[in-house]
């Protein structure tokens, strides 16, 4: 048998496999667009089957590409967190479409706790605001708005999961209803110190507990696919929610070691060990692995909007091509021309945490033309992680480094600007796609490949690129007054 790791990559606006060599190393990679679905403001859903087509087909045919299910040690898994999947335990088949992680319709139920004061209590016990952004309301809108989802909840076959449950689920036949501690940590369900959902978290929110999965390891020997997909039965053994995945990728696995990912939004998390995080700035706790019970935390902070932004310039206003033109645009200029962008298309995240925030774009001009937007939506990353840096420093987890991936990492004015808005040290490793690679490094450590998850990460990284800044100070204290004022506007 090879030591090839099959690792499922479910995005927000793609799935894909990879196939990695036991030493990190790309073999090849599969990729299918999903569809996103926009019922009214607000609202964003997925279709589950097409999620679980697209999953299978691309798994497919990288085992071609392989040369068999038998050229495969195991699977790793990683995927969009706190989207939410209802499917018919008996049937297998999803009730509803899935309403994703940017999905913003469950505020008024968030409003309700939080005006009867339960946020305090919640965010001690879980780590996470009341907020639209997590699972669990979701599942409760579910429950009270889709008739299918009620009846099922009533008839007891009401089956909920994020997304890497809900494709363990059709892997394996419908034998395993589970979900890792990285992604459960993220429903507002499951207590920090908790080893399982919480019958009171789940009382609160109005969630069956009969109905969630049950919570395994990050790594380990998590579940075996059924052989009849794949041609032999597989073991599943890495889980986990892409940032915490890309947080191991980067080998953050010490007190102190920081990672951003800039893909559809912005995640920074810095890890915290052992301990518990607890933040009064209004950052999140969660756990970012589980290996045989024993838990590690990380602080974070996630940003709504990061190369959605790109995307939006591209697709709905049609200033750009391509997304990587946004790099050759911001270099033609000297600067924005006072073009400043907040991109709260979706709401405030970290540390603002405003739902009823919109974007906004100050300081045009008719001297103001696309190099000056896309110069201003790459300056808005670097304004939007200073303000998660000043609140990541005020509770104790200042950054000594930054190691940045996700695909807009790619972009070298970015990264640049990142080092000299922030101050410190950007890193930037030479395959760029972490979150694939920290899965496969789980995946790896679970299946014994290696005798532990960071031997995997030492071994699996690559090579570094490094920013260092070189803005003047000046400089710098003009760009973040004039995005204080744009933030005020917003």
């Amino acid at each position: 048998m090879s030591d090839y790791i099959l690792v499922l990559d479910e995005g927000t606006t793609s799935t894909r496999a990879m196939l990695f060599a036991s030493d990190g190393a790309l073999v090849a990679s599969a990729q299918e667009p999903l569809t996103q679905h926009y019922p009214q403001a607000g609202w964003v859903e997925h279709d589950p089957r097409e999620i679980w087509d697209k999953t299978l087909a691309c798994a497919q045919s990288l085992l071609a590409k392989a040369g068999g299910a038998a050229m495969i040690a195991c699977i790793g898994m990683t995927n969009q967190r706190e989207t939410v999947v209802a499917w018919n335990r008996e049937t297998g088949e999803p009730l509803t479409n899935a309403i994703v992680w940017q999905d913003r319709r469950s505020e008024p139920f968030c409003a309700e706790l939080r005006d009867a004061g339960h946020e305090a209590g919640v965010q001690e016990r879980t780590g996470l605001r009341l907020d639209p952004y997590f699972s669990g309301t979701k599942m409760r809108w579910m429950l009270d708005n889709v008739e299918q989802v009620r009846a099922a909840a009533d008839a007891g076959t009401l089956a909920f999961g994020t997304v890497e449950s809900w494709l363990v689920f059709k892997l394996t036949g419908g034998a395993a209803h589970i979900s890792d501690a990285s992604n459960a940590s993220r429903t507002l369900l499951m207590g920090l110190e908790d080893a399982q959902f919480d019958e009171s978290l789940c009382d609160l929110l109005g969630v069956p507990l009969s109905a969630l999965p049950k919570v395994v390891d990050t790594c380990g020997a998590l579940a075996m696919t059924d052989a009849a997909l794949l041609g032999r039965s597989i073991p599943i053994t890495g889980l986990a929610g892409d940032q915490q995945a890309a947080t191991i990728g980067q080998a953050c696995l010490s007190p102190g070691e920081t990672k951003a990912t800039y893909g559809t939004g912005a995640f920074v998390l810095t890890c915290q060990g052992g301990r518990i995080p607890r933040s009064a700035n209004r950052l999140l706790g969660t756990v970012l692995t589980q290996c045989d019970g024993a838990r590690t935390y990380a602080i974070e902070g996630s940003v709504f909007v990061a190369g959605s932004l790109v995307q939006w310039l591209r697709d709905s206003l049609g200033i750009l091509e391509v997304a990587s033109e946004t790099e050759a645009l911001a270099r033609s200029i000297p600067d924005s021309g006072g073009v400043v962008i907040v991109p709260a298309l979706a709401g405030l995240g970290a540390p603002h945490w405003r739902a009823d925030a919109r974007g906004v774009i100050a300081g045009l001009s008719f001297a103001s033309g696309k190099a000056e937007l896309a110069r201003a939506a790459l300056e808005s990353m670097a304004h939007q992680t200073h303000d998660l840096c000043a609140a990541f420093t005020a509770d104790g987890a200042p950054w000594a480094t930054l190691r940045i991936d996700g695909g807009m990492a790619a972009n070298d004015w970015m990264a640049q600007d990142l080092a000299d808005m922030l101050e410190v040290t950007v890193e930037r490793p030479g395959f760029v796609e972490t979150t694939a690679l920290g899965a496969a490094m789980l995946a790896a450590a679970g299946a014994g490949l290696y005798p532990d998850l960071a031997s995997a990460a030492q071994a699996m990284r690559g090579r570094l690129t490094r920013f260092t800044p070189s803005m003047t100070d000046d400089v710098r204290r003009s760009r973040l007054d004039a995005w204080q004022k744009a933030l005020a506007a917003a």
